[in-house]
């Protein structure tokens, strides 16, 4: 073969290697389109979903197996150091309720009557003036906060009298206007300005806590909203003190004013804000923007006191601050669920608590966006 053929030759293998490139490098785009288009990543987002929605739905359904489980003969569910307890009792009856379980109907109807009566049966007289009666609902054992089992329990009774039989509904309405009547006194102690308005662990105290108060204002709320006598200027009075528990950078709340900001009193802030139908104010949305960048943690004090106050605050809001946090906080509680589907506490804020206690919130806090119960509806 000559010379000038191998040279033609040579060309054209250097030519058809070029033209293969030049073919490889116009097909890339092509193979862009292999991704998913719009339509598919919206169809496997809501297959995603769906499979998240089923875990929390199975994880509710285990953990009421777990609660209903426990219930002792009398009604009532045990504190894991203070024995029988109406705080924990009322807390399981709020479990069951959101998860769309109601007295006297279904698997859990004859438990929960049970409970609600061994409830109402804890009142004890505070004050007895003619014509009126002030009862608090604290049972035979006391913690050192009588005012946290108190404000549990009237909440409780608060979203329950709707759903009772006659003879039962009729009890627990002259109930709850006692238990109201008590926390609106407790609020008039006089205190210090930075301390007016809330309330603490005991009738009498002359300080605040955010803690404390939150339960009182949740359980204000709910008894106005069916039809107790709830002042408006009271709800007021405890807006402003919530509002003072702001942290002092304006990011968060603390424990009380002037307090350090954490994740739990945080969710309790935006809570109380939200619910008193203060919606999305400046302090909410700042408390919701520390939750996004310091979102609670298993290692937190309180953590699963703030699994439920941060579900239902982040909830209220709605948006992005309520996506990020069930993802963040469900993935949490369905990795960390038990076998026999309680929840334990492990950090040293919450272990004398027990299983009833943080199978009970954790419920609540999964089953925020069922909205069965009404302090949860937006």
């Amino acid at each position: 073969m000559s010379r000038h053929k191998h040279s033609f030759l040579e060309r054209f293998g250097f030519f058809f290697v070029f033209l293969s490139c030049l073919s490889l490098l116009s097909a890339k785009p092509y193979l862009t389109l292999q991704r998913p288009g719009p339509a598919r990543q919206k169809k496997e987002a809501k297959q995603t979903k769906k499979k998240a929605n089923q875990e929390v739905d199975d994880a509710i359904v285990k953990a009421l197996h777990f609660l209903a489980s426990k219930q002792n003969a009398n009604g009532s569910w045990r504190h894991r150091t203070f024995g029988q307890s109406p705080a924990m009792t009322s807390l399981a009856i709020m479990a069951f309720m959101a998860a769309g379980h109601v007295p006297g109907e279904g698997p859990y109807g004859k438990q929960l009557e049970k409970a609600i009566d061994w409830v109402l049966d804890q009142q004890k007289v505070v004050d007895d003036k003619p014509g009126e009666m002030t009862v608090i609902l604290v049972g035979t054992k006391q913690s050192h906060g009588p005012m946290y089992t108190h404000g549990i329990c009237t909440l409780m009774l608060a979203e329950v009298v709707g759903m009772l039989k006659k003879d039962q509904a009729k009890r627990c309405r002259k109930t709850l206007e006692k238990a109201v009547r008590l926390i609106l006194e407790s609020q008039d102690i006089r205190k210090n300005f930075l301390h007016q308005g809330g309330w603490r662990y005991s009738t009498t105290s002359r300080d605040s806590d955010l803690s404390v108060t939150g339960w009182q204002l949740l359980a204000l709320r709910a008894a106005k909203n069916v039809g107790c006598d709830v002042p408006a200027e009271s709800i007021d009075s405890a807006v402003k003190y919530v509002k003072r528990c702001q942290a002092p950078n304006g990011r968060g709340f603390g424990y009380m004013p002037r307090n350090g900001a954490t994740a739990t009193r945080t969710g309790t802030g935006i809570t109380c804000l939200e619910v008193c139908g203060k919606h999305k104010t400046a302090e909410a949305l700042k408390g919701a923007e520390y939750l996004l960048q310091r979102p609670l943690q298993t290692r937190d004090h309180y953590f699963y006191y703030g699994v439920y106050y941060c579900s239902v605050g982040m909830f209220k809001l709605g948006g992005r601050y309520w996506r990020e946090t069930r993802d963040h906080l469900s993935r949490i509680l369905l990795d960390s669920q038990e076998t026999d589907g309680s929840w334990i506490t492990r950090h040293g804020t919450e272990s004398s608590a027990g299983k009833i206690y943080s199978t009970s919130l954790s419920v609540l806090a999964l089953a925020v966006e069922y909205q069965y119960l009404p302090i949860y509806q937006r």
